[in-house]
């Protein structure tokens, strides 16, 4: 089969998530044809999956402007903007009405297999930016198809690829056989069947972004509950504590990602966790009892624990794009000249520059990373950051340079907040760096009053710092 000309071609679109239905429909305002290709079995799949998580944005940071242009004539009207919606919130109130606009343009149960240059490998030099994209798709069901792509935007995400327990970025022994005992999502304890699991029994939570905030706080709910007695945390951090650890509190532009961090201090200071620091986990192995033990590279050996949640971070999946030719940053796995402006061992969650297709671009033009995948490994991201992106990325895919070089986003600031890089050295710690210099075990003492409404919840991958 030959390819068609590369103009009468749709762009294709990995992931119907949020920024990848805001890519459709940015193309669509641009007058080009875009596909939309999710892995599974519906729109917002990924969310769906932390549906009973609240975001530290509200309703007035999570809607793409040209998306809402594409509902207004159906009568959609966004929530009140001040509030904050759930991962199920957004799903089944922005991301399906999304969707019934977007129509055909979407299929789901549509995983891309691999992205190539039609009848060139990466290797092949000649009449390369020439020929179209491939695509290559697996349907449920085990049909498989080739599609043609003018140009493609990956907004697949990292959901589905979550960092390991192990402090060196790789499985601890013993993890992958410990896995009936382990999470790597923030466990949904108003659900019966997964709260049993918790009630009673020791949980550690391995990580210290806002996922951990939010697991900490859920567990503490948990224990304070009628049938919570002894339940427990033991929070696991590879760095010390200070004053930053807890993310930015009061200060906060963002100020439900600032009570997070104070529900998960709470947690602590009222016993409901205690905090392991400078802990790097090597392995974890089985007790006589079926319980885990956790070995870190120090060769301490905490005490056995019933459950661990893992939550250290995402890290994004590469594989399907090894025959492009791509520009990553060696630390990050972000695009080179985004990565500087992310990199947490530079920055603080409040000094990202505002970016567009020029910092997503790669040597294989016409193909962008965007969304949380573009960051890599980096930490932090919000919605508002991958909906600029596609709006850049659609006006340079439809010519309009000037467009898409008019990079406007101011994001909130988070007070304190550092590079995560950074605070695993303990030299750090001088001039207020975040690294206790000797690894212990603590409880923080007692603060001052703080007032903290009901538990908020977190949004994967929208944590400040890290892991």
């Amino acid at each position: 089969m030959n390819a068609p000309a590369t103009t009468e071609l749709p762009v294709v679109v990995i992931g119907a998530g949020p920024v990848g239905l805001a890519a459709a429909a940015h193309l669509t305002g641009q007058g080009i044809e875009p596909l939309v290709l999710e892995a599974g079995p519906t729109v917002g799949a990924a969310v769906r999956e932390w549906a009973h998580v609240r975001l530290f944005s509200t309703w007035g940071e999570v809607v793409d402007p040209a998306a809402e242009k594409l509902l207004a004539p159906t009568g959609w009207t966004r929530p009140d903007p001040a509030t904050y919606p759930s991962g199920g919130d957004w799903a089944e109130q922005y991301l399906e009405p999304l969707a019934d606009v977007l129509g055909e343009r979407i299929r789901t149960g549509a995983r891309v297999t691999g992205v190539s240059r039609a009848g060139r490998d990466r290797i092949v030099d000649a009449d390369r930016e020439s020929q179209p994209f491939v695509v290559h798709v697996a349907y449920t069901g085990g049909a498989e198809e080739r599609l043609f792509a003018r140009a493609v935007i990956d907004a697949s995400g990292t959901w589905t690829t979550p960092s390991p327990a192990g402090g060196s970025g790789l499985p601890a022994l013993g993890e992958r056989s410990a896995a009936d005992r382990i999470t790597y999502r923030v466990p949904d304890l108003k659900d019966p069947a997964i709260q049993a699991r918790y009630t009673g029994k020791s949980t550690a939570v391995i990580g210290s972004g806002a996922s951990a905030f939010t697991a900490l706080a859920y567990l503490a709910d948990l224990a304070k509950s009628e049938k919570g007695a002894g339940t427990k945390g033991v929070w696991i951090l590879r760095r010390g504590i200070s004053g930053s650890t807890f993310g930015g509190g009061e200060a906060d532009q963002l100020p439900a990602r600032g009570a997070l961090g104070l529900a998960a201090k709470a947690a602590v200071d009222e016993g409901h966790a205690d905090a392991v620091t400078g802990f790097r986990t090597e392995a974890i192995e089985r007790a006589d009892d079926g319980r885990l033990i956790l070995v870190g590279e120090d060769g301490r050996r905490l005490d056995p624990v019933d459950e661990v949640i893992v939550l250290t971070g995402f890290r994004p999946d590469l594989s399907f794009l090894d025959e492009l030719r791509l520009r990553l940053d060696e630390r990050l796995q972000a695009p080179v000249e985004l990565a500087p402006l992310i990199d947490p061992n530079q920055h603080s969650c409040g000094t990202v520059y505002p970016h567009g297709h020029r910092e997503l671009s790669h040597p294989e033009q016409g193909v962008y990373l965007v969304g949380v995948k573009s960051y890599g490994r980096a930490p932090t991201f919000l919605a508002l950051t991958g909906y600029e992106q596609v709006r850049s990325v659609a006006a340079a895919i439809a010519g309009d340079l000037d467009a898409a070089d008019r990079v406007e986003l101011t994001l909130p600031e988070t007070g304190v907040c550092g590079g995560a890089g950074l605070f695993d050295s303990p030299e750090a710690d001088q001039g207020g760096g975040c690294c206790a210099p000797a690894p212990q075990l603590l409880q923080l003492g007692t603060p001052a009053a703080v007032a903290v409404g009901a538990t908020v919840e977190e949004a994967p991958g929208g944590g400040c710092c890290g892991s």
